[in-house]
């Protein structure tokens, strides 16, 4: 059993790839990529079947964007075949921000607004596809955030709005005031970070009905390289599953054993690299049963289920 390659994140709402390509370490390498290289890197992805983009204004110290947007433009596809996703309201203490003196977090209609506009500009296009609030802030004025991505929605900038590490009672607290829907909840999750099972977050997606998107989906590298007793538990349990389905790539099960979940689990790739996007993709038409499934949670948490 394969796995189609888009997702509604809600009934009516807006449609994403299966897989999503996370920009956030597109400028991480001592030898940064110019335009070009960008506009490759955005085929492969398009070609591999993800065609979502998922940004956040932060990303290297402000800087992704615009060097994302730079490739955009050289890139030969259309604006409408591609879904641009980027978060706000995390606040660095940046030498591209002198105003903020310390990291914080504003969602005040002012900044949101303002965060869009420069993302809009940055990126070179005139609307997002998905807008997320990046995390909850302690002083969010409900009415107010609520507000203000209305009125983007509205004025046809940002076409879904969802929040990320918020916990359900944040998700439901800003949904109170918002005249749609939440389209996603991003999350961590992983092989290795296993909290979403049992602390509501995905209870909570599947009573709404939204798809949840998953950063760090195989646990930023650690899977591979932690020499920790976890990590060395679940490489085994995963190497064991890949035998028994045919698999050669590890990353590959990992994401699988999320996609298998029925809360329909957005992941969203982290890798830089064409030839790692291509073997991740290969998730998608992987179908783990229930005890191959379990097995690998066994191993994460160190016990056999209760």
């Amino acid at each position: 059993m394969s796995h189609d390659g888009r997702i509604k994140l809600t009934k009516d709402g807006v449609s994403l790839s299966r897989l999503v390509f996370g920009a956030r370490r597109l400028l991480d390498s001592a030898a940064r990529p110019d335009a070009d290289q960008v506009a490759r890197l955005i085929s492969s992805a398009v070609e591999l079947g993800l065609t979502s983009f998922d940004h956040a204004d932060i990303y290297e110290n402000y800087e992704v964007e615009a060097a994302f947007g730079a490739g955009l433009s050289r890139w030969k596809g259309k604006r409408d075949s591609i879904e641009l996703i980027s978060k706000c309201d995390i606040m660095l203490a940046s030498g591209n921000r002198p105003q903020n003196r310390l990291k914080h977090y504003d969602t005040s209609a002012g900044h949101i607004a303002a965060s869009v506009e420069r993302s809009l500009a940055n990126l070179g296009t005139d609307y997002l596809d998905l807008l997320l609030l990046h995390r909850p802030d302690p002083l969010m004025d409900a009415d107010e955030t609520a507000a203000a991505l209305a009125g983007l929605f509205n004025s046809g900038k940002v076409r879904a709005v969802g929040v990320s590490n918020f916990t359900p009672s944040q998700f439901d607290l800003l949904a109170s005031r918002l005249p749609f829907a939440l389209a996603t909840n991003q999350i961590e999750m992983s092989v290795l970070k296993t909290n979403a099972l049992a602390d509501g977050s995905l209870d909570h997606a599947q009573r709404l009905g939204y798809a949840p998107m998953i950063w760090s989906p195989v646990g930023g590298g650690s899977l591979f390289t932690g020499k920790e007793g976890r990590e060395a538990r679940v490489r085994a349990a995963i190497a064991a599953v890949a035998a028994e389905t045919g698999v050669s790539d590890l990353a590959a099960v990992a994401i699988a054993w999320l996609l298998r979940h029925p809360a329909r689990l957005v992941p969203v790739l982290g890798t830089m690299k064409p030839e790692r996007l291509s073997a991740m993709v290969k998730a998608l038409e992987i179908n783990l049963d229930r005890q191959q499934w379990f097995a690998i949670l066994e191993a994460s948490e160190g016990r056999p289920v209760a």
